[in-house]
């Protein structure tokens, strides 16, 4: 069904070709510099022979040319994050690349390894820790780092380390300050929406194809794998902080609130390599990813790289990031860091500066040109973010989602809406005829705008669905943003297709591990975010939850809707106490849910039983694999 690139497309991609160096080969250079080895197509299975990871299916990215299908730029990003391997950087210091979305660093202590970043997942971090062992010889971890909360920089580190050598004081494990609470939260509270809309930024379900998943801008693609996290052992909690760790020197650097809410660069004097973790790769990043999040600070983003700029240059030779590839000589690195540095302060200034002109985000994001001295630097063009996307970031970030005319205060809801603009059109036989006239003439945009409407107005208009994934597809093969090109490439897929029926077990949000060391607040945050208010609807409960084992009680009060919960207990007005332990909290989220629990047996209840049936009999839960593009 994947179709070929139409004409206009092919201009649109032959144009963007014209405009950009393909003459500068110094990436590929510096992605291959101190290769050591690696295993074919940097296939990686469990130990039952299930494939996680196989970089075979984009062998037709050998190819030299771009096909039509695929934004020459983006193409050139596609090559390069298919390189895979043991690299040396330095005397000391090699990143295993290719293995996952993100590095694995490895630095050679005095008695052992410290690692930074063990990937996402278990399966992964092994296979780069057994290539690094295979060619440099058996030497122990001692340390880990996290270098901040997003879960391909931790997820694998059951791989290179067990809880157990955690606990017993073998291995240290270092992260930024707030780096638990930062790397639990998200996947918690948002965790189903997110979820879902991380397929259309990451494409899991597109095939590996010039005409459908190609990259992911950071790295190739998503794993699949064991997830795990084992809490840090030492916190980084002030602005600079100087360590050794097994006889290496580093200056850790915090930088919270902008890739991701717990974040730090690393200086290594020793070595005279900086490390800008994910506040510096060979792409534009995210102020908002498209699977979402909260709004990154654009302006401590840009001061960061710059305070990193002015106290490390002097001593640094050359720059890694937690993805792609490393940048050699002073000059080169001074020139990396001021131009990702300008790129995020540029962004944010001139979104302000148009909004106080009265401009609205769309606006903006039409308005707003990179300057010619950056366009043309490969390591900022949007492969992971967009311009337009980080621009109505810049302003949501300032002003929220309301772009300040009224019109948009208390619009329709999309299939009501839908249903008007159709009417008003002619009918979808007359409105449709008009779309196939401008697909025909390229205008993309506007033909997926105006299908928008004809498929909400009726999901089963057959045509208007064909014809909208035709335009999505075209917007696809013209995206220089890989996310973007996801994004259209699985909507057009779900158009045609539908979407994929969920996994058994995929909607709960919060795994045994995560139970294991979850914060009891965030986990009744959790609890709160459940609670149905329609059935929740005259409903006034107390009831005290008791973890046994740890020495605080908690206090649950439902009222008016809301579920609030504090530290203590309600005393005599107490309707029931629950008692758990940790185990079985884990079990009742891992097996079938808190009701079953509860007629098992396996929730004891001291008190009026029904109060806590009926709490519970309000959670809602979810279908992770909700309509994005129908009603």
């Amino acid at each position: 069904m994947l179709k070929p690139a139409s004409l206009h497309t092919c201009q649109a991609n032959a144009a963007a070709a014209a405009r950009l160096d393909f003459g500068d080969e110094s990436c590929f250079d510096d992605a291959q510099r101190g290769f050591v080895g690696s295993i074919p197509d940097a296939r990686i299975t469990t130990p039952d022979g299930r494939v996680v990871w196989d970089l075979s299916a984009f062998a037709f990215l050998e190819t030299l040319q771009s096909p039509d299908s695929v934004h020459p730029s983006l193409w050139r990003q596609a090559r390069l994050n298919r390189i895979h391997g043991l690299f040396q950087v330095c005397e000391r210091l090699y990143q295993v690349r290719g293995f996952d979305i993100a590095n694995m660093t490895i630095i050679e202590g005095d008695t052992g390894l410290i690692l930074i970043d063990p990937l996402t997942y278990c399966e992964a971090a092994a296979a780069a820790l057994a290539l690094y062992r295979r060619h440099r010889g058996d030497r122990p971890v001692h340390t880990v780092i996290y270098s901040h909360s997003h879960a391909d920089h931790f997820g694998g580190v059951e791989g290179v380390v067990t809880p157990e050598q955690v606990q017993r004081g073998e291995v240290r494990v270092i992260a930024p300050a707030g780096f638990m609470d930062a790397a639990i939260a998200e996947n918690i509270l948002a965790g189903v929406p997110m979820r879902r809309r991380a397929m259309f930024q990451f494409g899991p379900t597109l095939a590996a194809d010039p005409r459908a998943h190609v990259d992911s801008g950071l790295g190739k693609a998503m794993g699949r794998g064991t997830a795990s996290l084992i809490a840090p052992t030492q916190s980084i909690e002030q602005p600079v902080e100087r360590h050794t760790v097994d006889g290496i020197d580093i200056v850790f650097q915090l930088t919270p609130e902008t890739e991701a809410p717990a974040e730090m660069n690393f200086h290594f004097p020793q070595f005279k390599v900086l490390n800008l973790a994910e506040n510096g790769c060979h792409t534009m990043h995210n102020l908002c990813p498209i699977r979402g999040a909260k709004t990154r600070d654009a302006l401590a983003w840009s001061k960061y790289l710059d305070a990193a700029l002015n106290d490390f240059i002097d001593d640094t030779d050359v720059v890694i990031a937690q993805h792609h590839w490393p940048t050699w000589g002073r000059e080169r690195v001074r020139s990396f860091i001021a131009e990702q540095r300008d790129l995020y302060r540029l962004m944010h200034d001139q979104t302000l500066r148009l909004m106080s002109h009265g401009l609205t985000p769309h606006e903006i994001a039409e308005a707003f040109r990179l300057p010619a001295s950056l366009e043309k630097r490969w390591h900022v063009r949007p492969y992971y973010g967009a311009i337009a996307h980080n621009l109505r970031s810049v302003y949501a970030h300032y002003m929220g989602p309301y772009d300040g005319n009224p019109v948009n205060l208390d619009p329709l809801a999309p299939q009501e809406a839908a249903l008007k603009y159709v009417e008003y059109m002619g009918g979808a036989d007359a409105a449709l005829a008009r779309a196939q006239a401008d697909f025909a003439a390229g205008h993309y945009r506007w033909v997926v705008q105006v299908t928008h409407h004809l498929v909400f107005a009726d999901p089963g208009n057959q045509a208007a669905r064909q014809l909208a994934a035709d335009a999505m597809e075209q917007l696809a093969y013209q995206s220089e943003s890989s996310t973007w090109r996801n994004a259209y490439a699985l909507g057009a897929k779900e158009l045609r297709f539908g979407a994929p029926k969920p996994p058994p077990g995929a909607a709960g949000t919060v795994t045994p591990k995560v139970v294991a060391m979850l914060p009891m607040d965030m986990f009744f945050d959790f609890l709160a975010m459940r609670v149905n208010a329609q059935k929740a609807e005259g409903l006034q409960l107390r009831i005290d939850w008791v973890m046994q084992g740890e020495p605080q009680r908690w206090k649950l009060t439902l009222s008016h809707c809301a579920l609030s919960h504090a530290p203590g207990s309600h005393g005599a007005a107490a309707m029931a106490t629950l008692r758990l332990d940790r185990a079985t909290l884990a079990g009742i989220v891992a097996g079938g849910g808190f009701a079953q629990a509860l007629q098992q047996g396996k929730m004891p209840v001291e008190g009026d039983a029904r109060a806590l049936h009926q709490l519970l009999g309000t959670l809602d839960s979810f279908n992770p694999m909700f309509n994005i593009l129908e009603p």
